[in-house]
């Protein structure tokens, strides 16, 4: 039993957590294999020693939760970082569509039409006649 252990069901407790495809199961069949291995050796390394092989199932388990952390840190910081670049192009984007509006623009003909504006009755009093310039652009 003990070989059969050793060679087959130690290295596909060790693989399963690597195969499965569900975050969900991923971070408990880690903990249970690196546990389990973790056991395994404590027991192995003291002869049977029941304390040596609960603190190898500890190790295991903490050595799982920890590649879990560091692993959770590295998808914070590359989410953090994308969103960075993803701001810092917006911003880019931003900037040049700002320099393309301020770019001069072909010259755009128009005319000025003088207009003269008669003598007329606004709110009870009499304007006199004026005289106003009209740009109209074409």
């Amino acid at each position: 039993m003990q070989i059969m252990f050793k060679n087959i069901l130690l290295p596909g407790l060790m693989a399963l957590p690597i195969l499965c495809g569900c975050a969900g199961l991923q971070r408990p069949l880690s903990d249970a294999a690196l546990g389990a291995g973790g056991a395994y050796a404590g027991y192995e390394l003291s002869n049977g020693n029941p304390i040596a092989t609960a603190g190898g199932a500890a190790a295991g388990v903490l050595l799982s939760e920890g590649f879990q952390a560091w692993k959770s840190r590295s998808e914070k910081n590359a989410y953090s970082d994308g969103y960075t670049r993803g701001s810092g192009d917006a911003v880019k984007t931003l900037y040049w569509h700002l320099q393309d509006q301020q770019r001069t623009k072909p010259e755009q003909s128009y005319r000025l039409i003088d207009v003269v504006i008669p003598e007329h009755w606004e709110n009870e009093i009499l304007l006199e006649p004026t005289r106003r310039t009209i740009r109209i652009q074409e």
